[in-house]
C-alpha cells in the first residue's frame, strides 16, 4: 500500500500508543505526533478511508489488521536501518535514531529484504529492541527490567526502552552497553536505588527510574 510520510507517521505512532485493548484517544494522538487535534482529525478520516484503522468518535482509535502490518513494516525498516547505522557506517546508538527515522520511508520491499541478507538476519537493533521479520513476526526474548529484579545474581543488559539521546549518553558514560554483565549489589530502600557492578570492575548507583529504561537477561 503506497502511504506519504505523514500517514505512516500517525500508525507507528498508533501502534506505539495502543499498548493495551483501549481504543487511543486522539488528544495522545495530537500530543504524540506533536500536532493541533483538528490536523489529527483530518488525518484519522483519511486513515480510515485507507482501512488503516477503526475509528468511533467520542471513542478513539485502532489499527486494524491491515494498519499494525503496514505499522510494523516500518519498524522492521527502522531496526535494519539502525544496525546498519552502527555496524557499517561508524554511528554511536545515540545518533542514529533521527537518521532512520527518515531512511524508514523508503518504499521498497525488496531493498529492506537485501539489507536483511546483507546484515545476516539481526534479531536486535542497537538500542535491544527486536527486529520483525518479512512476515512481521517478532523474536521471542525473556527480558526482564531491571527495575523490578530482587536477587543479587549477575545479569547482561539486553535492552534500554528509551532511545533519548541523552539517555544513552548518559549510559555511555558509565560505560553501560546492549551486552555488558551487570552485577546487583544493594538495593536502597530509600529512594529504590540500585547499586550495581558493570562488567565486573566499576560499581555504580542508577536511579529507579534508569532501572526502570533498562532490561537484562539471565547469563
Amino acid at each position: 500500500m503506497k502511504l506519504s510520510f505523514t500517514e505512516e507517521n500517525y500508525i507507528k505512532a498508533l501502534y506505539h500508543l495502543d499498548k493495551d485493548e483501549n481504543a487511543v484517544s486522539t488528544n495522545a494522538l495530537s500530543y504524540t505526533i506533536g500536532t493541533k487535534a483538528s490536523t489529527v482529525t483530518d488525518m484519522i478520516k483519511k486513515l480510515a478511508d485507507k482501512k488503516l484503522i477503526n475509528y468511533l468518535k467520542y471513542q478513539g482509535v485502532k489499527l486494524t489488521e491491515i494498519g499494525v502490518r503496514e505499522a510494523v513494516l516500518l519498524i522492521r525498516k527502522h531496526r535494519l536501518w539502525e544496525v546498519f547505522l552502527v555496524r557499517h557506517l561508524g554511528f554511536k546508538w545515540d545518533e542514529i535514531h533521527i537518521f532512520a527515522e527518515e531512511l524508514e520511508h523508503i518504499g521498497s520491499n525488496e531493498l529492506i529484504n537485501r539489507l536483511e541478507v546483507f546484515l545476516q538476519f539481526p534479531k536486535y537493533d542497537p538500542h535491544g529492541d527486536p527486529i520483525p521479520d518479512k512476515d512481521g513476526n517478532f523474536p521471542e526474548n525473556s527480558f526482564l527490567q531491571l527495575s523490578s529484579i530482587q536477587d543479587f545474581k549477575t545479569y547482561k543488559l539486553a535492552a534500554v526502552s528509551e532511545d533519548d539521546a541523552s539517555f544513552l549518553q548518559y549510559l555511555d558514560k558509565m560505560q553501560l552497553k546492549i551486552g555488558s554483565l551487570i552485577e546487583i549489589l544493594e538495593r536502597n530502600n530509600f529512594d529504590d536505588s540500585i547499586d550495581i557492578k558493570i562488567d565486573r570492575k566499576k560499581s555504580v548507583t542508577i536511579s529507579q527510574k534508569v532501572a526502570e529504561l533498562i532490561f537484562i537477561e539471565k547469563i
